[in-house]
């Protein structure tokens, strides 16, 4: 029989959540062997980068744990914030070989860090055609200090990490891998305090940024508004308690902050489309814990024109259901976008 290849696990670290994700590939696509979310104390994390390792790695053992998955297994993470640059650059064509040397001769004149706090990778996107002499080049750097402090805290756990990926990449992978679209999409991962905004076009990316905001943000301002502890809050912001007295001013709150956020993606949207106006968008795809926002899908569609769909990745993956419950899969699946992209790489490289 054919060995089953290994994947790693994608172990996603918010700053309000870290979500884990164990598939496993077969013949007819991916089976979900475990999945499970765990909150975050507050501060833990901010701006993906690690504040309180030692908090955090015990939340990560124990959601492990909890999930009945062993010690020493290989995992992927992915960061996102200030301390990584993703930079799409136009240069001549030239092999692997000169194009790393190039690269790390010349990085510094594309990425604000100094090159030796950096760890820097790159890929050639192959965009110039057979007869064209330049092609398009993704630039990634991220920072060493933040990137040793979260493998530290993994190995300090007794855990293998052997990738790190940035969210965008994550979520345009499992997009692609389990959509099988061709469709020109903007895909917008909603977290607790920050958005990623990735557009895809040509099966490719062409336009991804990460900003500071989130659903958070809603989160505080009503319990504020209110005078209501977080996690009332949280209930009133996914609608699973009924609005008497107060509906007004939740609404005005709802719309401030939802505005602000439609805004970035409709920055994005236009930048993307003064760019390429004849390859129109076909639909914008939500994710992340933020897509739950009651009646935010509609918002989004009626300030943008565009369709607008809630991704769950799971959508085509089995599983036991005598293990997993389905409801469980369906409540939890926008939130995993980022881990289940991470899931779905090899262990082994």
């Amino acid at each position: 029989m054919a060995k089953k290849e290994q994947l790693v696990i994608g172990v996603d670290i918010g700053s309000s959540a870290v979500k884990v994700c164990k598939l496993q590939k077969t013949g007819k696509g991916y089976t979900i062997i475990a999945l499970g979310s765990a909150a975050l104390p507050p501060g833990s994390v901010e701006d993906g980068v690690l504040q309180e390792p030692e908090e955090v790695g015990k939340i990560v053992a124990a959601l492990f744990k909890n999930l009945k998955i062993k010690s020493h297994a290989k995992v992927g993470i992915s960061i996102s914030g200030y301390s990584v640059i993703v930079k799409k650059v136009n240069l001549e064509v030239m092999d692997e070989e000169e194009l790393a040397e190039y690269i790390h001769a010349e990085a510094e004149q594309y990425i604000p860090f100094d090159i030796d706090e950096v760890y820097l990778d790159f890929q050639d996107l192959k965009t110039g055609g057979p007869d064209s002499d330049r092609t398009d080049v993704m630039l990634v750097a991220a920072k060493k200090d933040v990137i040793d402090d979260y493998l530290e805290m993994l190995q300090a756990q007794k855990l293998k990490p052997v990738l790190v990926d940035v969210d965008g990449f994550a979520l345009e992978n499992i997009w692609e891998t389990t959509s099988g679209s061709k469709e020109n999409v903007a895909l917008v991962d909603i977290g607790a305090s920050k958005m990623n905004i990735n557009i895809i076009a040509g099966g490719a990316s062409v336009l991804a940024r990460d900003v500071v905001v989130g659903s958070e943000q809603l989160t505080d301002q009503i319990a504020n508004a209110l005078d209501i502890d977080y996690d009332e809050a949280e209930k009133i912001k996914l609608g699973l308690v009924p609005l008497l007295d107060d509906k007004e001013k939740i609404e005005n709150i709802f719309n401030q902050t939802c505005t602000q956020w439609v805004l970035e993606m409709k920055k994005a949207i236009d930048l993307y489309m003064a760019n390429h106006p004849e390859t129109p968008l076909d639909r914008l795809v939500l994710s992340g814990g933020g897509s739950k926002v009651k009646g935010l899908i509609s918002f989004i569609e009626r300030e943008t024109g565009l369709e607008v769909d809630s991704f769950n990745p799971f959508v085509h993956m089995s599983f036991n259901r005598k293990k997993i419950d389905p409801d469980y899969i369906d409540a939890i699946a926008p939130e995993m976008a980022i881990a289940a992209g991470l899931a779905i790489r090899p262990a082994d490289f």
